[in-house]
């Protein structure tokens, strides 16, 4: 008791006030270090991410691949631009500054162009596997509501409908031949229309035979397509389908619940 009331004293030396400034002087260290790991994983986390131009290169070697006259369609777009350039300053008396400025936008139309023909590549890779249809649809920009997964699906021949809701309406796209998804379409049809009788409902068949649209067109049709609904519509309509599709219980088919029968023997413990 004596040690302890003689160490409170005025004047003494504190042992727990030590200790404290310790504690924080290695709470700063490790702080310090903390902050220095963690830059550093940053920095080899922007070293491993391939940069803008390491980008373009990739996509420029992966385009060229499927289409060898890439660079002659990218020079002509910025040759085009440049002659543009020209001719505006030349109107305005003005050449040197106006053809300075459609450089950069020659730089821009044709990277324009390389995406065109990289995104008409990307598709070519994927036309014929499943789920390309979906791949489509998800370059689809704001303004549409695509589900992630197909609303039909024909697990014998792996045909599948997507679905896509915007402002011209309920879209149904199509993944495979038309004579087998017809059967799948047509029950999805009539389901869109008894759930959403004044909403238009579309088909749009993928493919390449007759009536049928090709992946690289398919956003562009759907963009084309006449305006029927306002955006608080196309909210409305999706979130109808949604809870449709909520209220479906998962029962397996073949099974009848209603037309159950209990097993007996069990009953009786035997």
């Amino acid at each position: 008791m004596a040690k302890n009331s003689a160490s409170s004293q005025p004047g003494s030396p504190s042992p727990s006030l030590k200790e404290v400034k310790a504690m924080q002087r290695d709470r700063r260290r490790q702080m310090k270090a903390d902050k220095k790991s963690d830059r550093a994983a940053k920095r080899a986390e922007r070293s491993r991410k391939p940069g803008i131009i390491t980008q373009l290169k990739q996509v420029f070697s992966m385009t060229r691949q499927h289409y060898p006259k890439l660079v002659l369609w990218m020079v002509l777009a910025f040759v085009a631009t440049l002659l543009v350039g020209l001719l505006i300053g030349l109107l305005l008396h003005n050449w040197i500054t106006w053809l300075l400025i459609s450089i950069p936008f020659g730089v821009l139309a044709a990277i324009i162009v390389m995406n065109r023909f990289a995104e008409r590549a990307m598709f070519a890779q994927i036309d014929g596997r499943p789920g390309a249809s979906g791949a489509a649809l998800s370059t689809l920009k704001r303004g549409w509501i695509v589900s992630q997964e197909p609303v039909a699906v024909n697990p014998r021949t792996q045909d599948v409908v997507y679905r896509a809701i915007g402002r011209p309406g309920v879209v149904l796209v199509t993944e495979g031949p038309s004579n087998r998804i017809a059967k799948l379409v047509n029950k999805e049809e009539r389901a869109m229309k008894r759930f959403l009788p004044n909403v238009p409902v579309r088909v749009v068949e993928t493919g390449h035979g007759e009536g049928q649209v090709p992946l690289h067109k398919v956003v562009k049709t759907l963009k084309a397509m006449e305006k029927k609904l306002t955006k608080h519509e196309v909210n409305a309509v999706d979130k109808r389908l949604s809870a449709i599709g909520s209220a479906k219980l998962p029962i397996p088919k073949g099974v009848d619940p209603m037309k159950a029968r209990p097993d007996r023997r069990s009953m009786r413990g035997r």
